[in-house]
């Protein structure tokens, strides 16, 4: 193959065009992803300095109550608790605690009441902290999401859960009527201190502008070597 005045050499070729097509559609990846968070972080920016609203009882778009501050009232129903597999946003692995809760209507709301140790699992290790009565929550509202590359399926036979899947949560528990979004608990503190409540994430890192220039560095950086060894091997073969 030639361009110009210049005898590309064959395998040199062959590896240098896919590469540097590949980091190129990396960089570009990055920088969608970089739109995508900006996006996101304005979102939640916009939605949670609204004022806390009670959590209607229909909800037409879910889309529209995405963190946004809530408040809901009931009774929990601690029988039919979940466990969502997660972090605490201060320290390392353990359990989110999703509770239905009951209101007036009959119509149910899941609450993440917060973080577990795993050896805070079960219910029985933290009695204090199963709330009798009628309770008011306050909190932020959160869309169901999906499963994510290399997350575990769910197991709702163990009654662990690894993604929020709202209504298979809500099939395992026999729950029929249920708003369609979780509520995030604020940090108010439970009795007994489990669950520790407060761990909605409304910040995230955001490093996809330097991996794209990283990226596309790379690919200069390629091309420029691939450049300079065609020269060369043209003048050495000249």
């Amino acid at each position: 193959m030639r361009i110009a005045n210049y005898q590309l050499p064959l395998w040199p070729t062959l590896f240098a065009i896919p590469a540097l097509i590949v980091l190129l559609l990396l960089g570009s990846w990055q920088i969608q992803r970089l739109q995508w968070k900006n996006e996101l972080t304005e979102t939640i920016a916009a939605q949670t300095s609204l004022p806390p609203v009670m959590l209607p009882a229909e909800i037409s778009d879910p889309a529209d109550w995405k963190y946004r501050p809530t408040r809901t009232e009931g009774r929990f129903h601690h029988d039919k608790e979940l466990h969502l597999f997660g972090h605490n946003k201060h320290s390392g692995p353990g359990y989110l605690i999703i509770t239905p809760l009951e209101r007036a209507d009959g119509s149910f709301v899941f609450v993440n009441r917060g973080w577990v140790p795993p050896e805070k699992r079960l219910p029985e290790t933290r009695p204090e902290g199963q709330i009798s009565g009628t309770v008011s929550i306050s909190g932020l509202a959160r869309l169901p999401w999906p499963q994510h590359l290399f997350v575990a399926d769910n197991e709702p036979e163990a009654n662990v859960w690894f993604f929020g899947d709202i209504d298979a949560m809500a099939a395992a528990q026999n729950i029929t009527d249920y708003a369609p979004v979780f509520v995030e608990a604020d940090a108010t503190v439970n009795p007994g201190g489990f669950p520790i409540g407060g761990q909605s994430r409304v910040s995230f890192r955001n490093d996809h502008l330097s991996y794209a220039l990283t990226w596309y560095s790379l690919a200069v950086i390629l091309a420029a070597v691939y450049a300079a060894f065609v020269v060369s091997d043209n003048r050495r073969n000249a």
